[in-house]
């Protein structure tokens, strides 16, 4: 059994609702988030989004890496996910954050998620849920990476 964390995100259509119905869909949820809405990072040059809402989950599942990235992948499409460009507006989005213990790299997917540590709109939400998990390539836990992060552009809902 492999215990992954994810992030879940979503700015277009009722976020809430297609958040809510993407967890329902995935394998054991052992621990959620609150929902938190946060600021859309968009490319330079390009006109604002709408505010996301983001959370993470734990899950547990006999997936392996890349057949939960398809799983997430497939998920994504039913919910109208269209990738035009990196940082797009959409309706969903499901990320891989971290698996147990383990230093994952394909050319399609790195495990931990190589911007997690940067990013407030996940490390807040995983703090809540996973506060002393251990970031394999930093050795730092999620609550010690969360205080290197400005969190104030984060409302918890």
């Amino acid at each position: 059994m492999n215990t992954y964390a994810i992030a879940l995100g979503s700015n277009l259509g009722d976020s809430q609702i297609i958040l809510e119905s993407a967890l329902s869909r995935l394998d054991t949820v052992i621990a959620r988030s609150s929902w938190y809405q946060t600021k859309a990072v968009t490319l330079p040059n390009h006109p604002p989004q709408p505010d996301y809402l983001n959370g993470c989950a734990i899950l547990e599942t006999e997936l392996e890496p890349l057949e939960l990235l398809a799983n997430f992948q497939q998920i994504e499409a039913e919910f109208g996910r269209i990738r035009h460009q990196k940082w797009d507006a959409r309706t969903l989005d499901l990320d891989i954050l971290l698996l147990d213990d383990v230093i994952f790299q394909t050319e399609m997917l790195e495990i931990p998620h190589p911007r997690m540590s940067d990013r407030a709109f996940v490390l807040v939400p995983l703090v809540e849920i996973a506060p002393d998990w251990i970031h394999p390539g930093q050795n730092l836990s999620i609550k010690e990476l969360v205080q290197s992060v400005d969190i104030s552009g984060i409302r918890k809902l």
